[in-house]
């Protein structure tokens, strides 16, 4: 699909998309937001709409919009998100979230800042419109998304940091440099104590294996491996925050984003092997003493002390 010049009838058809939401989602509904590229005057898009939504919990949301012709997509690389598309004469994607997630705020300011700084749209388009021109924005490597989407990824952070976008919030691996940090963190923070070179890169392309990064604004400051395990069982194999973010409490934020993200999916405990200098904080969140029991029969080679959490 090809770029097109802005459309002055892309809001009028949001109005009335965002009407049939309303009174799609009834008391679930809290608001709606058009958001992406066709709500930027002037900005050339791609002409689907990108409608934001805000409900009081998602977990209804897909019986409730499936009658009005939304096809779930799933989460991509966005926890705790639900994604959606309509395609008939006007094409929608739509965004659903519950009230205070961090990428209601990154979608809104990225939009206003175009709004209001013409020279940062007319990058944008010009920026896109290069990406569509390369080979390489058509290919997958290691990513759900294709070149042209991660392409974009430095121009939207520059803009976000621009716009005084702060917030923690987490996502799945999915960029070249969430990758990145993920190898460094886990290098730096565990595998160069041994030292060795860590063994278990191979998980980055498994299924049961998720690997999630924390980001304070547009830095990543955090890193979790978790392991999905058969019986609605989960292991946390590495959770870690940059040194310069410790005793701020977003470890904590961290855990309870995954452990929610867990339970959404159908997960119905938590098991850790802690050390003993990490004890004291998984106490805290409510962590006991639980039998480790890998399924995989791997035993613990070192002094860890095996916990657990109901979710």
């Amino acid at each position: 699909m090809q770029l097109v010049p802005y459309d002055l009838n892309w809001p009028t058809e949001f109005e009335a998309e965002a009407k049939l939401l309303r009174l799609a989602l009834g008391d679930n509904y809290i608001a709606v937001h058009h958001v992406g590229s066709t709500s930027v005057p002037g900005l050339a898009a791609k002409p689907r709409i990108d409608v934001l939504v805000v409900v009081q919990q998602r977990l209804s949301t897909i019986e409730k919009l499936e009658p009005v012709g939304y096809e779930y997509r799933g989460e991509f690389n966005i926890p705790l998100h639900y994604g959606f598309r309509k395609r008939g004469k006007v094409d929608f994607n739509l965004h659903v979230y519950e009230e205070d997630h961090a990428d209601i705020e990154s979608l809104i300011k990225f939009r206003d800042y175009l709004r209001e700084h013409s020279s940062a749209r007319d990058e944008y388009a010009a920026l896109k419109q290069n990406l569509l021109e390369s080979e390489s924005s058509f290919e997958k490597t290691n990513s759900i998304y294709a070149g042209y989407t991660l392409g974009k990824n430095n121009f939207i952070c520059n803009i976000l940091d621009k716009s005084g976008f702060n917030r923690l919030r987490f996502m799945k691996c999915t960029h070249y440099t969430e990758w990145d940090a993920a190898k460094t963190f886990r290098q730096r923070s565990f595998f160069d104590k041994v030292p060795i070179s860590d063994p278990y890169t191979w998980t980055f392309t498994h299924p049961d294996h998720m690997h999630f990064v924390l980001y304070k604004g547009t830095k990543i400051i955090g890193y979790a491996h978790i392991q999905l395990w058969p019986a609605a069982r989960a292991a946390l194999r590495i959770i870690v925050v940059d040194e310069p973010y410790r005793s701020h409490g977003y470890g904590a934020n961290f855990l309870q984003l995954i452990e929610k993200w867990l339970k959404e999916q159908g997960y119905r405990s938590i098991h850790i092997e802690s050390s003993p200098e990490a004890l004291l904080f998984y106490k805290k969140h409510n962590y006991v003493a639980m039998p480790f029991d890998d399924p995989e029969g791997h035993t613990n080679k070192y002094q860890d002390i095996p916990l657990g959490k109901i979710l």
